[in-house]
């Protein structure tokens, strides 16, 4: 176990390095943040003593190295546009984009799991036929188009829940949190459904596929024939063994959840990293873009971690191959 962890983590750092190197390699083809940074009214000497202050006027190699000296030292360059460690307002945002991706997990996994369930015990069920095809409908969405019909409908219309922002917040490990008080649970609610919609929608296809796979099993019958339960059988023997391979996409998707919650926190105005990105791409902020990519990188790498643990603990299999 310790060298396989230890061979996670060199790819880890491989993986990390090589992103940065895409990252600053695009960047500079893509074009030149002083453009953007700096007026067309700013005379040429102080042009030239802006970019000199901000390390622009070095060989792009010169940057790069310059950039993982500082990142060995924890230190990830300042934002051309705050001013302020980039590292710092991917910290300050990051909470919020994690509370949203989380809250969306949850109702992926306590919607789409029972209903994939039920689709899969009962395939010929009208209900199953209408839950599939509603799922078919989920996918083809485009988040941003749910996002602005569901403020119409529950914000606009109805008045029930706020169209934007995280509400009131409180503390918890000196971290605001918005699902922590009422007022932040109801701003809550809209935006996590939105960016959860198309999770809820795969997570019930798998789910019912896994359990169509897994009833016609020679162990199940063998479950159902010592007389366990219905129950005991769909929660331990069926159940359990459709989760194994949507451990695996569960938590690829909270990855990917996290990483791309732009468009959920544009719509709704929700203060998270996935506005900051945007904020800082529309700017060529390079810091903080290339911040926001290892912090992503780093949690896509530790969820894998976990869930390859998981996947062994699930699969008496995986544990038998890993010992040999």
């Amino acid at each position: 176990m310790t060298a396989w962890i230890l061979r996670r983590a060199l790819q880890a750092v491989f993986v990390v390095w090589l992103m940065t190197l895409i990252v600053f390699v695009g960047l500079h083809a893509i074009g030149n943040p002083v453009d953007i940074l700096i007026g067309q009214d700013v005379d040429q000497v102080d042009r030239a003593r802006i970019i000199a202050q901000l390390g622009l006027d070095q060989p792009l190699w010169r940057q790069y190295l310059s950039f993982l000296d500082g990142a060995l030292h924890g230190h990830l360059g300042n934002s051309f546009v705050y001013n302020v460690p980039a590292i710092q307002l991917i910290v300050q945002r990051l909470p919020a984009t994690l509370e949203l991706a989380f809250a969306a997990l949850v109702l992926a996994v306590v919607i789409g799991i029972p209903l994939g369930l039920f689709a899969g015990l009962y395939p010929r069920n009208p209900i199953s036929k209408l839950l599939m095809t509603g799922s078919i409908v989920g996918f083809s969405l485009p988040t941003f188009w749910v996002g602005l019909m569901l403020i119409m409908f529950f914000s606009v219309h109805l008045g029930v829940l706020p169209a934007s922002g995280r509400g009131e917040t409180a503390s918890l490990f000196g971290v605001e949190w918005s699902f922590l008080t009422v007022d932040g649970l109801r701003h809550l609610i809209l935006p996590a459904f939105n960016l959860a919609l198309f999770k809820i929608s795969l997570v019930l296809r798998l789910t019912r596929a896994g359990v169509s796979e897994v009833l016609p099993q020679d162990f199940v019958k063998f479950a159902r024939a010592k007389g366990l339960s219905p129950l005991r059988v769909v929660l331990v023997h069926v159940l359990r063994n459709t989760l194994i391979p949507l451990v695996t996409v569960i938590g690829l998707e909270f990855g990917s959840t996290i990483a791309f919650a732009v468009v959920t926190e544009s719509v709704f105005a929700w203060p998270g990293a996935g506005k900051l990105i945007l904020d800082s791409i529309n700017a060529l902020d390079r810091p903080v873009i290339v911040a926001y990519l290892i912090v992503v990188v780093c949690l896509f790498v530790s969820i894998n971690l976990i869930v390859d643990v998981l996947y062994k603990w699930l699969d008496p299999r995986v544990r038998v191959e890993a010992a040999a």
